[in-house]
């Protein structure tokens, strides 16, 4: 493996990481600003958001719905078992799977596939797909209701 491929995994890793913490803390211009300005967020069982605005405007209504529906409105995503396929100087792709917990305790998990790309110095999501696999019976997934 060649250094270039090295310093590119190391920086998607950090990408990657950055976007789970920017969601966490409600910090969403900064976690747009880790898709390509098209950028593409595909969660299963919802049209494909597209674009920074829409996927912005999706995660801080997300963002109200935890507020209104649990007493601690805060969720943690923990990812594990990060696998980076380098494809070239510009392109890569990822997988991992997510746990995300809230004051009620593990609350849904699944699996992150992504598509990145290299745009000037940093490395970007292109295409993010959210699958989740499961979900705990009084999570607030399980029990969210929409906000108005």
């Amino acid at each position: 493996m060649e250094l270039w491929e090295l310093t590119a995994r190391e920086e998607i890793r950090e990408s990657l990481a950055r976007y789970a913490h920017y969601a966490d803390t409600g910090r969403f211009v900064e976690l747009v600003g880790l898709f390509t300005a098209e950028g593409v967020l595909e969660i299963d069982g919802r049209p494909p958001l597209q674009g920074r605005a829409a996927i912005e405007a999706f995660l801080t209504a997300t963002k109200t719905n935890i507020a209104a529906n649990l007493t601690q409105p805060l969720i943690r995503h923990h990812v594990s078992s990060l696998r980076i396929d380098v494809h070239g100087p510009d392109t890569a792709s990822a997988a991992s799977y997510f746990l995300a917990l809230t004051e009620r305790g593990p609350d849904h998990w699944g699996r992150y596939r992504d598509r990145l790309v290299r745009v000037r110095e940093q490395w970007l999501v292109q295409h993010r797909r959210v699958r989740r696999d499961g979900y705990a019976p009084n999570s607030w997934v399980a029990t969210r209701r929409e906000t108005p």
